[in-house]
């Protein structure tokens, strides 16, 4: 919990110690341009004239980042806390009242059940006690659309939750981390990002859980929405523009399964002269459920496709998406999906048709054509 009363002089000494920031980090905070975080009171809506609250749950990654020596721009992820990234960016303490917590510590390489659970039951919790007015999720960027998906799917309630990332370390002369915490919380602490579902803001953009997706490896322009677009911009100086009114989106109710671990579902990449192999290996190693990333529409070759139909026979989840950056796939155009049994993933991407898959098979929905109801539910 970060705590509003500690001395400047002791920030300025804890700042001092930490190799991660950026010279013209430390020089504002230095000079007193470093944001006050305050705590926010639990209870508590925010009331006119008052600042909003604003629950920030970092995980790692490479916005947490520190260089190594390793090779010039190395670095390892997430070695800077929450506490200490938030503190790190001027002028948040004008938009609201802070409060960061540490779910994990990891390159988003790394994220996995454990973490997606824990982010999803401290949402909740925070909503349903009414602890924040919005959720900042800090994230790598290497599977933060998978993240924003899952948690648009699980989590109930209208209040923003806002995922940011950067593409360059802390360290980095030109990070981009400070920027798009500053725009992530201008986002969440606006009251018209209520009612959209999972936000992801980085590079001024304001994208949609179901639709944003990393498109380079490593340009700070690399997440777009290739069938969508953003559905907004924010900018420090111009402030939030949304494209359209808020669409009084309500999440879907999936349940967490008990435990930490979502059903087993494997994505198989396909490609030239492709067999059965890695389909006969995925159902070897227990998956409940098959994700095709396929050429195309969805396809693949005959090998491929017989041994798909033999696997949704024995039960297995077998669900049609694609490995083309964008475009929807289409039941029964090429592949005779009622009579093999598959569904289709329409615009998601196979990262997202996987966790959606997860998600359906832990309900208990393995039929195929509720599984094709799930997935075209949007549409």
């Amino acid at each position: 919990m970060m705590t509003p009363t500690a001395s400047a002089a002791g920030r300025r000494q804890s700042w001092i110690s930490m190799l991660s920031i950026p010279l013209f980090a430390l020089t504002l905070w230095t000079c007193g341009g470093g944001a006050a975080v305050q705590a926010a009171e639990p209870g508590k809506d925010a009331s006119a004239g008052s600042l909003p609250r604003i629950l920030v749950l970092a995980t790692g990654g490479t916005i947490a980042g520190q260089a190594d020596p390793r090779a010039t721009g190395a670095y390892k992820s997430g070695q800077i806390t929450g506490e200490q990234l938030m503190a790190s960016v001027p002028g948040l303490d004008k938009l609201a009242k802070i409060n960061a917590e540490q779910i994990s510590s990891i390159g988003s390489q790394d994220m996995n059940d454990k973490v997606w659970f824990a982010l999803a039951r401290r949402i909740q919790d925070a909503f349903d006690k009414n602890e924040a007015d919005g959720i900042i999720i800090t994230h790598g960027t290497d599977t933060l659309e998978e993240t924003a998906f899952f948690l648009d799917n699980v989590v109930r309630g209208d209040k923003p939750v806002v995922i940011v990332g950067s593409m360059r370390p802390a360290t980095a002369v030109s990070a981009d981390g400070p920027g798009n915490l500053y725009e992530a919380v201008q986002v969440a602490a606006d009251p018209r990002a209520r009612g959209r579902g999972v936000l992801a803001v980085l590079n001024d953009k304001i994208q949609g859980a179901r639709s944003v997706t990393k498109t380079n490896t490593t340009s700070i322009e690399t997440f777009g929405s290739p069938n969508d677009g953003p559905i907004g911009y924010v900018d420090t100086a111009g402030g939030i523009r949304f494209l359209a009114q808020a669409p009084g989106f309500r999440r879907a109710t999936y349940q967490l399964p008990a435990g930490e671990q979502l059903p087993r579902v494997a994505i198989v990449y396909s490609h030239a002269n492709m067999d059965a192999i890695p389909i006969e290996d995925a159902i070897s190693h227990g998956a409940k459920g098959i994700v095709l990333a396929g050429v195309g529409d969805g396809n693949t070759s005959k090998a491929a496709l017989d041994a798909l139909e033999a696997a949704a026979k024995k039960g297995i989840v077998v669900v049609r998406s694609t490995r083309v950056r964008s475009g929807f796939v289409t039941r029964n155009v090429e592949v005779d999906d009622d009579k093999n049994g598959f569904a289709v993933s329409e615009d998601l991407n196979p990262q997202k048709a996987r966790v959606l898959t997860q998600l359906l098979i832990a309900s208990g929905v393995t039929a195929p054509a509720d599984l094709q109801k799930a997935f075209t539910a949007t549409w």
